[in-house]
């Protein structure tokens, strides 16, 4: 390796940065978080350089290079486009035995910048050694989207106990296992959530038992189907899971994110269709939390949206298992933008309406009377088996026959398929639709022929033939 990767302690270090440009402002920026006392030396400062200078962030020292500005300097960096000048100051540094580095200059850099992954006091640093630097960097953006924002944390307060673990734990392997088990644990979920006092109480009982293993459920909401729209705290928790409950509606996309040695477990769960009843579901989520496991349980869209998850983590909390929830892009949501139809707009609808059309048998009668308003959208999950009764409720209530109606299928998903129509044609698009598929009622769906984006449009003109649906396959 022709760099040896350190970690250099700068605080209240003096650095000398030759340059007032806009790269310098950047590594000025960087010190600037390392605690460095920044001088700078630059024919002239940019602006943000110069507001630092009033408040006294940084010193202007001059204006032209000398090497006598380098005595008494920790680092030298270099930010000009004066390659000659650029030059003096890295040969100057090395005179003076300093590590020096000239920005996008490899060859004069005695040290580099490597692209950093932030959760101080915890650091990830990547280098390619000058050589690919766009490489490491899309190497940081993967590695951000894996490491919870929440890891300083946990190394913060990790590092306040360390004493306490020592003069508990004598050996290196006792105290290794402990950490281990720690990180892995209820710890790491409690930090996650915020719930520092209560990490804390888990480190101390944890250090007094440390045989005991608690499991925990973790309800996650899988987005509508494209696995791009998984969030970043959903991916990072089905990778850490040693179980995943997992519906019919979650994609093989997002299921191919799951941890390759957990155990998936499909229940089911399609309108009139489940593999499990709903009480051994809740059951299994408490059994298996109960072995000690981390549990996931996976549901399409966001949990919390027709979902059940409150169902379930009622039970779930009835059992005293920890819990926590992580909401997802719910269908209407997402199945929506891809259709290019805005749920809400300033000229055709002021609200928004989320409905399921699969109710329980006693559940309440709908408000047909509101719903049939105007100025507003209904976007209606589950709705295509009674699509018959939806259309003749609203026209019946006084919404327009020829209102604009959309049903989307398999939306997000690469073969998502829109069928426009008009209200008293809507019990013939559903007969058509492939299923998952939302219902759209509203004058935003006319919105859907200017601003559709996603997948191959086939252009298709409007149906002349009263009644009949439009087919826009997006595929």
């Amino acid at each position: 390796m022709n760099y040896l990767p350190l970690f250099a302690d700068l605080r209240h270090r003096p650095v000398l940065v030759v340059g007032g440009g806009e790269v310098a402002t950047r590594k000025i920026e960087l010190l600037h978080r390392a605690g460095a006392e920044v001088k700078v030396v630059a024919k002239a400062l940019c602006e943000p350089l110069s507001m630092q200078q009033q408040t006294g962030k940084i010193a202007w020292i001059a204006q032209e290079f000398t090497p006598l500005q380098l005595d008494g300097v920790f680092l030298v960096i270099a930010a000009t486009d004066d390659t000659e000048l650029n030059a003096v100051v890295f040969d100057a540094a090395n005179r003076h035995q300093l590590l020096v580095n000239v920005v996008d200059d490899q060859p004069k850099c005695s040290f580099i910048f490597p692209s950093l992954v932030d959760r101080s006091p915890l650091l990830v640093a990547i280098s390619s050694g000058g050589q690919a630097p766009v490489l490491a960097r899309m190497l940081r953006e993967k590695l951000e989207a894996l490491l919870p924002s929440s890891l300083g944390q946990m190394a913060q307060l990790a590092g306040s106990w360390r004493t306490r673990i020592k003069q508990r734990l004598q050996s290196i392997t006792e105290r290794r296992r402990f950490w281990e088990r720690i990180f892995n644990g209820r710890f790491a979920s409690l930090i996650a959530t915020g719930q520092l006092a209560q990490a804390e109480q888990e480190l101390q009982q944890q250090l007094e038992q440390p045989q005991s293993v608690q499991g925990e459920v973790a309800l996650v909401g899988a987005g509508p189907g494209d696995a791009g729209l998984l969030t970043l705290r959903g991916l990072q928790l089905i990778q850490q899971a040693d179980a995943v409950l997992y519906d019919h509606l979650v994609s093989s996309d997002v299921l191919e994110l799951i941890r390759r040695d957990a155990e998936r477990i499909c229940v089911g769960k399609r309108a009139s269709a489940h593999l499990l009843p709903q009480e051994e579901i809740n059951q299994l989520l408490v059994t298996l939390a109960q072995q000690g496991k981390r549990v996931v349980r996976l549901k399409g869209g966001d949990p919390f949206m027709f979902g059940r998850g409150g169902e379930e983590l009622q039970h779930v909390a009835q059992a005293g298992i920890p819990f926590q929830v992580v909401p997802g892009i719910t269908a209407a949501a997402g199945a929506t933008a891809y259709a290019g139809i805005p749920l809400t707009h300033r000229d055709y609808a002021q609200s928004v309406v989320f409905i399921t059309g699969h109710c329980r048998p006693d559940g309440d009668v709908l408000d047909w009377s509101a719903l049939a308003g105007g100025r507003q959208t209904l976007a209606i999950y589950m709705g295509t088996v009674k699509a018959a009764e939806i259309s003749h409720q609203l026209i019946t209530h006084g919404r327009e026959a020829t209102t604009p109606v959309a049903v989307i299928s398999r939306g997000t998903r690469r073969d998502q398929q829109v069928l426009i129509g008009t209200l008293q044609t809507l019990e013939q698009l559903a007969q058509q639709a492939p299923t998952p598929a939302l219902l759209v009622i509203g004058e935003v769906v006319n919105l859907h022929q200017h601003i559709a984006w996603f997948g191959e449009h086939t252009q298709t003109q409007m149906a002349t033939v009263e009644h009949r649906p439009v087919v826009v396959n997006l595929s």
